[in-house]
């Protein structure tokens, strides 16, 4: 059980600094699309810490997994931030190498959080901390692959947004 709840303050401590790194690249970027990524991801990574928050805290009051633990956790929306874009001008700009940047550190937290949860999922034996574990790291992996496409729309939003509408060039 320590080691699982020096893990548990560990994610804590990540989605804190998620949620900052988000916000401070919100407030930075000038790429629209990236802007609006940016802070739908911060406000999910601020849900995450209050619900790791809560749990954390019972979890030290009662020595052992909570009876009652919140497995309810909005979905990810940051999937539709590039789709509900589309026809917007300013949303066809290309980010700059801070925002590629920005994206890609974003994916490397990411993915460092799909294998913490992973790991604290196999390491559980009851049934609903094996779940919720899953649950996080489902949503983790959401936000993966919601910046992996970020970065493709960041590299060239043109050609994501004809792949995105599915067009098709015909030569007539």
């Amino acid at each position: 059980m320590k080691q699982r709840m020096s893990a548990l303050k560990f994610a804590l401590e990540n989605e804190n600094k998620e949620h900052d790194f988000y916000m401070d690249n919100a407030r930075r970027t000038k790429n629209l699309a990236g802007k609006n990524m940016f802070k739908q991801l911060a406000n999910e990574e601020k849900e995450h810490f209050e619900m790791l928050r809560k749990l954390h805290d019972r979890w030290e009051q009662q020595k052992k997994w909570p009876a009652t633990v919140p497995l309810k956790v909005k979905k990810s929306l940051a999937g539709s931030i590039l789709k509900s874009m589309e026809g917007k001008k300013s949303a066809r700009m290309k980010g700059d190498e801070d925002d590629l940047k920005a994206i890609r550190t974003a994916i490397d937290f990411e993915a460092r959080g799909v294998d913490l949860y992973t790991k604290l999922e196999k390491a559980s034996t009851d049934p609903k901390e094996k779940a919720f574990f899953n649950l996080i790291a489902s949503i983790e992996r959401a936000h993966f692959l919601s910046l992996r496409e970020t970065e493709e729309f960041l590299l060239d939003p043109v050609s994501w947004y004809q792949n995105a509408e599915k067009s098709t060039l015909d030569g007539a």
